[in-house]
């Protein structure tokens, strides 16, 4: 691995621990997970002085959420792009706080989506018509058909098959098996026949839209957390060891005439991610990929790189991507949001796993992990999306 400059590190952080959790707001559990992860951090109110917010739960967006917490930062970042925002946060907090803007940033979330029974994948529209919908929205396609078409075209051009995507829910859930929280939200939102499953069980559970089967599906869960993000100054100070940000990337993609659905917008925000951070997807073990699908991963995992175009079926079978197969990447550890939680944007939980792998603090610790790549999805694969690319180092 190249040797970069460390500017800015992940010295905090917090995830609520439960899925579903009627007693409490969205604001709180956002609010309560900062203070928990400035607590993880060895850090004050006080401190920080950058907000990252994507404007979810009841906070009103950075200028809401500000007041509520009694805070006055320097930098407010109001960035809202789907399930990535966090990914964008923290590459725009590294930046910041290189350019000596933010010396203590925090990135935060909070949903109550199970709670509020919100139908996430399944659910029709639930915003008015805008350009970009007024010729798709009246014939009332789901998100998951959205995700379906993108892996049928996967199928056809490729000869992926339902057996090869299954590959990625039974590794994940054999990560959630062995994480306490996980297995604890799925008996609260009361999943069935907890346990780890197989490629068969993935195929025999039921169609949601064709070839996506349930166990193919996030779950639907309450949840969220905080992450503090510092600079090296403020590092030296703080109480766990750092997980640094080496490199960053950004991108968006959406449909024209003459595009390839089976291609994401991580095949323009990768390369940068890699390219800053002076490392190859060969060197990475921890691939923290957002799974609101299977057919998600399997084409995140060829556009970070790990794989070529069309190559993932075979590269993902034979359990390759659980945490104790030698030569990973280990996916997901945390049990992703197939099996441990999905609240409706992911991105943030990517950054928390990543976290504790190479803190050495994770359920399903992969022995020495020392770079994570974390990558979210926000919108809609297929079609309007955006892709952020976060690579971590430990200490």
């Amino acid at each position: 691995m190249a040797t970069q400059e460390r500017a800015a590190a992940i010295v905090g952080i917090h995830e609520w621990p439960k899925r579903l959790d009627p007693g409490v707001s969205a604001l709180q559990i956002k609010a309560q997970s900062i203070g928990r992860a400035l607590e993880d951090a060895g850090l004050a109110w006080k401190d920080v002085d950058g907000i990252y917010d994507a404007g979810d739960g009841e906070g009103g967006g950075g200028l809401g959420l500000a007041p509520y917490l009694g805070l006055k930062p320097r930098v407010i970042d109001t960035t809202s792009v789907g399930g990535t925002s966090y990914e964008f946060h923290a590459a725009h907090a590294m930046r910041d706080i290189a350019a000596g803007r933010v010396n203590v940033a925090v990135l935060s979330y909070g949903s109550k989506a199970a709670s509020q029974r919100i139908p996430i994948g399944t659910g029709g529209p639930r915003s008015g018509g805008t350009w970009q919908t007024n010729m798709e929205s009246p014939y009332g396609v789901t998100l998951i058909a959205n995700y379906a078409m993108v892996a049928h075209r996967h199928m056809h051009e490729y000869g992926t098959t339902s057996e090869q995507l299954a590959e990625i829910s039974t590794a994940t859930r054999a990560h959630a098996m062995r994480n306490p929280d996980a297995v604890q939200g799925m008996k609260d939102l009361s999943f069935a026949d907890i346990r780890e499953i197989t490629v068969a069980d993935v195929l025999d559970s039921r169609v949601i839209a064709d070839p996506l089967h349930l166990l193919e599906c996030c779950m639907v869960s309450d949840g969220g957390g905080a992450v503090i993000i510092a600079s090296k100054d403020v590092v030296k100070g703080t109480k766990k060891k750092p997980v640094w940000l080496l490199g960053s990337g950004e991108a968006t993609a959406y449909k024209t005439n003459n595009n390839d659905i089976t291609s994401s917008a991580a095949v323009q925000s990768a390369p940068q991610a890699f390219g800053q951070a002076g490392v190859t997807p060969a060197e990475i073990d921890i691939a923290m990929i957002y799974d609101s699908f299977t057919i998600t991963v399997a084409v995140m995992l060829e556009d970070l790189g790990f794989c070529k175009k069309g190559e993932v079926g075979d590269y993902i079978s034979g359990g390759r991507l659980r945490w104790d197969t030698p030569g990973g990447p280990a996916l997901n550890t945390d049990g992703g949001g197939l099996s441990s939680n999905h609240p409706g944007m992911r991105g943030i939980f990517l950054l928390l796993e990543s976290a504790r792998q190479l803190r050495g603090e994770s359920t399903s610790q992969v022995a020495g992990a020392k770079l994570a790549v974390a990558h979210g999805n926000g919108g809609l694969l297929g079609a309007t999306h955006a892709g952020g690319t976060i690579i971590m180092a430990a200490d």
